[in-house]
């Protein structure tokens, strides 16, 4: 039987990291639900049983019914039968298994039906779901906008909504309107609040609304009169049940079919507030782009998986003059840079999911409790590695899910350029990935302050600190020495930039890679030296590859002169 966590290695060893107690220990509140659920955990070791467990399960399901689905979801797709979304009869199944398997509510806390397990283990959820059907992933993996109603939204309505959740309905946020692409701060749906119903009301369009006809939908609306802008934007809750929402229809897309992107009219639908007016865009929707971007990161990473795997087993089957094309170096190198991508985007998808467990964790005490002055400072600082370390996965995951789907049509040939293969719907459902919640131009406007502010360099630093083993300890002086390098960089752009505004924006993108490659590079060194067998080669081929991008993009912005902004404007 295919099992999606059990055959791969590499999830487990980062189940395993040492940051993990103080997620569980956190998460847990010194296990205090043992005492009235009989499926809590009574200690760390319990913890981590039940996740491995639990992921085991969402492997099983992966790797047996959403796999096997995938193809004829790809081709069925869903339609719109009498106003809603009728998903591919592959599709249902998906949901039914995992449902049937009780995997709804992963994150959320057990007074809430849920499995109260860390971001960290539902990142690993999305990435098997992803690696088995990336479109589904944007059905399944929804469930945490479930978490911004648990952070924002009063009890009343969290035991409305949260529960249902946990029994397996889906979810959607319903963000982007058909003049409001990026620009949320441009949204115009209206929200009128109904004194009789005691309800709000929402009429208007949304577009682009992955999985928009979900039972739970958070909608981003404009509930003041007279505002533009960010300040008059609130968001509400969506109850399907209540009806006043019609799905105009479903986009006709490239790749990611069996996820239904639709547009959505509005017509006097009621409405629930979550949490204050006019903090809509400006905090909540924050908070569930950088969830939903983190999910991307899972989806990518993957998505990475799978193409990588339909690559390697294709280039040990067919045989060219004599004897497999795996055995010819342009492949073989192929392939080893495709699994030191895959590698690299899981190192930095759970080291962020683990900074971000942390943080979110010290900051729902903290509605329950005063945090100690450690405490604090601990969410302080978990704090910035998350919004730092966010984007960068996000565009990193993004990027290689492209690559790596790109190289395994390549190594396919022909045959790859087939829809006999899997690695053809890989290609054309990696596409979207570097696209949809915040492209990769958006990331990098995101973690250019990231660079400015030294938080990418203190963590380099703080890298550098770490022990390194014999087999490693080389690799690490090249990583100094390319810290260097970037430190350099970055004086430069900013030394310019002040008397030539612009020319931070223009380098933006070359100094957030720079900044990636080495934080990426020391992650997989940290795993080299822990697992010299399965790590040291990736490690190695992918800090080669890094170096030889950092050097490029270095030599470019040495070789710039203030003047270069000019050619490039519009």
């Amino acid at each position: 039987m295919a099992n999606f966590f059990s055959d791969n290695k590499d999830l487990q060893y980062h189940l395993s990291h040492p940051l993990m107690k103080r997620i569980i220990e956190l998460k847990e509140r010194n296990f205090a639900d043992a005492a009235d659920y009989d499926y809590a955990p009574q200690n760390v070791e319990d913890a981590l049983d039940s996740y491995q467990r639990v992921l085991d399960i969402v492997g099983e399901v992966c790797g047996e019914v959403i796999a096997a689905n995938a193809e004829s979801v790809d081709h069925e797709g869903p339609r719109v039968v009498d106003d809603h979304v009728q998903y591919a009869s592959g599709t249902v199944r998906n949901i039914e298994a995992l449902i049937e398997a009780g995997l709804g509510g992963m994150t959320l806390p057990r007074k809430y039906d849920g499995l109260n397990m860390p971001v960290t283990c539902f990142a690993m959820a999305n990435e098997m779901v992803a690696r088995a059907d990336a479109g589904f992933e944007n059905i399944w993996g929804l469930q945490d906008c479930a978490e911004t109603i648990n952070e924002f939204a009063s009890e009343e309505i969290k035991m409305r909504f949260l529960p249902r959740v946990s029994a397996g309905e889906t979810c959607a946020m319903d963000l982007t309107e058909p003049d409001a692409g990026s620009d949320l701060g441009a949204v115009m749906l209206k929200a009128s609040w109904d004194e009789a119903a005691g309800v709000w009301r929402l009429n208007g369009c949304k577009r682009f609304i992955t999985n928009g006809d979900g039972d739970i939908s958070l909608v981003l609306a404009r509930t003041e009169d007279g505002t533009k802008d960010a300040r008059g934007l609130s968001m509400l809750i969506y109850d399907k049940r209540d009806g006043g929402v019609k799905v105009r229809r479903i986009e006709n897309k490239l790749g990611i079919k069996g996820s239904p992107t639709c547009e959505l009219v509005f017509n006097n639908a009621p409405a629930v507030l979550v949490g204050d007016r006019k903090m809509g865009l400006i905090k909540y929707v924050m908070s569930l782009m950088n969830a939903a971007r983190l999910g991307i990161a899972a989806q990518s990473t993957g998505l990475c998986e799978a193409a990588y795997r339909e690559a390697l087993k294709y280039a040990g089957e067919r045989e060219q003059f004599g004897k497999p094309i795996i055995q010819f170096a342009a492949v073989s190198e192929m392939l080893k840079n495709m699994e030191a991508k895959t590698l690299a985007s899981r190192a930095m998808l759970y080291e962020t999911a683990r900074f971000v467990d942390i943080y979110k964790q010290l900051n729902h005490i903290s509605h329950e409790r005063s945090l100690e002055a450690d405490e604090r400072q601990e969410m302080k600082f978990y704090n910035r590695l998350a919004d730092g370390f966010t984007p960068l996965a996000k565009m990193f995951a993004s990027e290689y899910a492209n690559e790596v789907a790109y190289d395994s049509i390549q190594i396919h040939g022909g045959s790859g350029y087939m829809k006999d293969y899997a690695c053809e719907r890989l290609y054309r459902d990696a596409r979207i990935m570097n696209i949809y919640e915040g492209t990769t131009q958006l990331q990098v406007v995101a973690a250019i302050n990231h660079v400015t502010k030294g938080t990418y360099l203190e963590q380099i630093m703080r890298y550098e600190e770490q022990e390194r083993t014999e087999a490693t300890k080389a690799l690490a002086e090249r990583l100094v020495a390319l810290r260097e390098c970037y430190v350099k960089a970055v004086e430069r752009v900013e030394a310019i930039d002040k008397e030539a505004p612009g020319y931070k924006d223009f380098h933006a993108r070359r100094l957030v890679e720079i900044a990636g490659y080495i934080i990426l590079s020391h992650i997989m060194l940290r795993q080299a030296g822990e697992d010299e067998q399965s790590y040291l080669a990736p490690a190695t081929i992918f800090l080669k590859y890094a170096a030889k991008k950092i050097t490029e993009a270095a030599s470019y912005i040495e070789a710039s002169e203030a003047s270069d902004v000019e050619l490039f404007r519009a």
